[in-house]
């Protein structure tokens, strides 16, 4: 594929800023469609980001022979069944997080795609981007020598959207995101460990709702280990008080620890014998930039895209274990 002709099936907020206008900025890729069930919502969206057509059905856009390729951009429950149709038609998807409301999904995602042998990439960006390059950088340098713990410490008060029991966001209704707000956050975060450190093997958790502002989780907390055996917690909480807002994972190791955080991209700290470092790295103003671009040049035989369906099935499988789904 010497040029990408991507077709975006969803147009809601992410597309705007984060990920949308990146196809448009790398050579060889450009969007030519878009579709979104709200016709008025499509055709708007087209006109402002310069798109020649828009559809109002996923099949119609699949079909469009110009598209070469499509972006998944909605909620999870869609997620599987738009990747397999596209698939199915011989097209590469780049599905948004997580690859599927449940594990189970993302296997029938995984297997049609080994089947056909059309790649499915997941908007697992984080990996990419410059600032945890950096603490990729730090680990693999031994700047706190062999890595022996890490722990996931993440708090929020609600939204004022929470609060609205007529009208709640589909991130925190179950049949529509696969789980709360823990399920469409906590997949960067679990990627990421997992990127740095290997598959999580083993897991538990516990859920509660304490804040009872909607029926999903509001509050998790686990225990994890990874392959080497090194184990891991986390917990989380989307009801707490302003003044415990917190957002950081510590990767203790034998010589020091790093923090970082993985939403606010706060200053990475590296403490050690030395004393306290605190390094601020910057990213691009489109955070799915450099994703995108090693998604092109994988399909344009340029270069390997690790950010798959193979890895993010991974990441079901340990949320689903944590929420006691499997």
């Amino acid at each position: 594929m010497k040029q990408i002709y991507w077709g975006f099936i969803g147009c809601g907020e992410v597309t705007e800023h984060k990920s949308g206008p990146a196809f448009g900025l790398i050579e060889g890729s450009c969007v030519v469609a878009v579709m979104s069930r709200n016709s008025e919502k499509a055709a708007s969206y087209a006109q402002r980001h310069c798109i020649p057509r828009w559809y109002s059905d996923a099949q119609s856009l699949i079909n469009d022979p110009q598209v070469n390729a499509v972006y998944i951009a909605t909620p999870p429950s869609s997620h599987a069944t738009y990747a397999i149709m596209a698939m199915k038609a011989g097209k590469p998807v780049y599905v948004e997080k997580p690859l599927a409301a449940s594990y189970l999904d993302c296997q029938r995602v995984m297997r049609i795609s080994s089947e056909t042998g059309v790649p499915c990439f997941v908007a697992y960006y984080r990996r990419y981007l410059p600032y945890f390059n950096k603490v990729r950088e730090l680990l693999d340098g031994g700047a706190i020598g062999k890595a022996i713990n890490v722990q996931i410490r993440f708090s929020v008060p609600p939204r004022d959207l929470d609060y609205n029991s007529k009208n709640l966001p589909w991130r925190v209704q179950r049949d529509i995101a696969g789980g709360g707000y823990f399920y469409d956050l906590a997949p960067h975060q679990l990627d990421l460990l997992q990127e740095f450190f290997g598959p999580i093997v083993h897991v538990r958790g516990f859920h509660a709702n304490r804040g009872g502002l909607y029926q999903t989780e509001d509050t998790v907390s686990a225990a994890f280990s990874f392959q080497d055996g090194m184990p891991g917690s986390g917990s989380w909480c989307f009801v707490g008080h302003e003044s415990a807002r917190t957002d950081q994972i510590e990767l203790i190791g034998e010589k020091g620890r790093i923090c970082f955080s993985v939403f606010t991209y706060s200053p990475i700290v590296l403490q050690t014998s030395r004393g306290k470092e605190e390094i601020v790295v910057s990213n691009p103003p489109h955070v799915q930039l450099p994703l995108i671009e090693q998604v092109v040049e994988h399909l344009q035989g340029n270069g390997t895209c690790t950010a798959d369906c193979v890895s993010a099935t991974t990441v079901n499988w340990v949320m689903d274990r944590i929420l006691g789904k499997l």
